[in-house]
Order: structure tokens, then C-alpha cells, then sequence
């Protein structure tokens, strides 16, 4: 069949990217055209592939879904990005429709869920898990709860929020200096600005901000 659907996977987990995988090739009207490992690959290989539609998680290291989610909306309008993840925190709900995305689904979906959240991306309609659906419609009801904490983050430049992701996962200075192709002064700064806007004054601080806004799996 020509003029197949194409598409990226962006998971850092290769059992959820091989599966996903499986399943999107059984499709006559779906193609699979590359995967990624995390956000910030995920950037890379959108720009470079150019797909349909990007099926992405949110907890991924180097860059989150968030922040590539937003990245690859303004710098690809026309690829469409569906979230799969194992998380329904609202911060992630409210921040991943801003961006734009035109689904978010819970990997307890079925793969019928996926197929056709696919298809309606494609007509320009969104698809929201039950659960999704219902944070947003409470989050309404109940506006300016847990807001504080997300109103905070927005305050962060892109630089500095990947800066603390990349602190919450654990990485020091001078690895994130080499990471981000810049010097360690330059990330001293990044870290000393974002920390003022955050009103933190410790690292370990930072990770458990980070943790609690749901930007790294403490699990991981």
C-alpha cells in the first residue's frame, strides 16, 4: 500500500519500543520509519525522518516528553505527537496540551486505542485515555490547585529546564558541561539561575522538585 502513515517511537524502554513496533507493522496502512531511546534523540530523529505521527513516553532521559513534545511541535506543526505513557500527573496533562499534542493514551490501552488514536490525529482530533479526561475535567473545577509548583517551572528557560533534568538524573557538572557542548561555568550559571527562579538552595533540593513535578522516574 503506498502512501503508508509514517511513524517514530520514542521510549526508553526497548520491550515497549519493540512491541509497539509489532504491533504498528501489522497494519497495511502503518510504517514504522524509526525509533528513539530518549527526548532529546527524539528531536533528532524527527527533524531527520519527518514523520505522520511521533508516539512518545514522558519520562525519558536527556530531554522529557514535555519538553521535546514542545520542541517538535513548533519546530515540525505538521507531525502529530501521541503520548504513551505510564503517567497521568496533571502537570504533565496541562503542559502536554499546550503544546499541542493530539493524544495522550496510558499503556494499560489496547493496541485498537493506539491504531485508532493514530488515525484520528491524522483528521486533526484528539484522543485522551478515560483517566486523562477526567484529570482535566477536575482540574477545571478545581482551577489554581497544585499550580504553584508548575507555575514556577514555567518560569525556567528551555536551557535551564533541561539543565535540571539533567541534575535529577543524577549527573554532575562537568558531565552535563560535555552533554550540552558548553563549559562548566556556563552551567554553574545556568544551575545558579534556575535555582533563584525555583526559590531552591540545594541540589538535593532540585532532584526532589524535579521528582514531585514528575520530570524523572525516581523508580529508574
Amino acid at each position: 500500500m503506498t502512501n503508508k502513515i509514517r511513524i517514530l517511537i520514542a521510549d526508553d524502554h526497548t520491550i515497549v519500543r519493540q512491541g509497539l513496533s509489532r504491533l504498528l507493522e501489522e497494519q497495511p496502512d502503518l510504517k514504522v520509519v524509526g525509533e528513539a531511546t530518549d527526548g532529546q534523540k527524539a528531536v533528532e530523529q524527527a527533524l531527520a525522518l519527518n514523520p505522520d505521527v511521533l508516539i512518545m513516553d514522558i519520562a525519558m532521559p536527556r530531554m522529557n516528553g514535555i519538553e521535546a513534545a514542545k520542541r517538535i511541535r513548533k519546530l515540525l506543526p505538521k507531525t502529530k505527537v501521541l503520548i504513551l505513557s505510564m503517567y497521568s500527573h496533571e502537570h504533565y496533562i496541562h503542559q502536554l496540551m499546550e503544546a499541542g499534542v493530539s493524544g495522550y493514551l496510558l499503556k494499560d490501552d489496547s493496541g485498537r486505542d493506539i491504531i485508532k488514536a493514530i488515525h484520528a490525529a491524522l483528521k486533526d482530533e484528539t484522543s485522551l485515555n478515560p483517566a486523562i479526561s477526567k484529570v482535566l475535567v477536575e482540574s477545571y473545577r478545581s482551577p489554581g490547585k497544585g499550580g504553584s509548583r508548575s507555575d514556577r517551572y514555567k518560569q525556567l528557560t528551555n536551557r535551564e529546564r533541561e539543565v535540571l533534568q539533567l541534575i535529577a538524573e543524577g549527573h554532575s557538572t562537568r558531565q552535563i558541561a560535555d552533554m550540552l557542548f558548553v563549559s562548566i561555568s556556563t552551567i554553574k550559571s545556568h544551575r545558579a539561575h534556575l535555582m533563584e527562579k525555583l526559590n531552591i538552595d540545594s541540589s538535593v533540593k532540585l532532584i526532589h522538585f524535579a521528582i514531585q513535578l514528575g520530570l524523572v522516574d525516581p523508580d529508574v
